[in-house]
């Protein structure tokens, strides 16, 4: 059997599999079984609660109606929904949240997903995704605003023409000016993604058009 290219190559593959696991399973999970699982509130920061606030005043009607006021549970209370429906619509299907350290990702989508990033109840089970239809989403957050969000659910070829993204009416109470809890959730959702980094887009530039106006 060793004799042969065949057993050769079944070895090699057994031993690389077994490498593998242990570098990017085994390994891991000794260096951080101590580290303790955040919940919602604990990952609820200022970039998301900023970005929050924000889908209060613009949609100030169904806000009040379905969370209220703005403060870190009913943010986290929106968080925990959108990443129920991001899961049960199918999202992950399409689109991944793990940059790998190949092809250049980190040019396209942002730095490499690390293992602490995934150490909270929002990113368990990690959603790598079975294809990438559409972008990764790992930093998704920030990049566009929430109206912006809220067009592109209710209708995505409106914003992307062809896209294969199909439309989410129910996330609404009438047209993509009237988010319903589904709706603010997943875009509150969305708009966590990478919220952790210190590279968090456009969350600075609300600042500073807030502190001018």
């Amino acid at each position: 059997m060793f004799e042969s290219k065949a057993g050769i190559l079944w070895v090699g593959g057994i031993g690389f599999f077994v490498i593998a696991f242990l570098s990017n399973g085994w390994v891991p999970m000794l260096m951080y079984q101590d580290l303790k699982e955040q919940t919602a509130e604990e990952v609820v920061n200022s970039r998301v609660l900023y970005q929050f606030e924000e889908i209060s005043r613009r949609y100030p009607q169904t806000f009040k109606q379905y969370y209220g006021d703005v403060n870190e549970d009913t943010c986290a209370e929106a968080l925990r929904l959108g990443r129920q429906l991001y899961i049960g619509e199918g999202c992950w299907h399409c689109h991944s949240q793990f940059v790998r350290p190949v092809s250049n990702e980190s040019l396209r989508w942002g730095e490499v997903a690390a293992t602490i990033e995934f150490q909270n109840e929002l990113q368990r089970p990690v959603m790598f995704g079975t294809r990438r239809v559409g972008p990764d989403l790992s930093r998704e957050g920030g990049r566009r605003s929430n109206d912006w969000h809220a067009v592109h659910f209710f209708q995505p070829k409106m914003l992307s023409p062809g896209s294969p993204m199909p439309a989410y009416p129910w996330f609404f109470d009438g047209g993509p000016d009237q988010p319903n809890k589904r709706g603010i959730a997943i875009m509150t959702y969305v708009q966590w993604l990478g919220s952790w980094l210190e590279s968090y887009p456009y969350y600075e530039e609300l600042k500073d058009s807030d502190s001018e106006s």
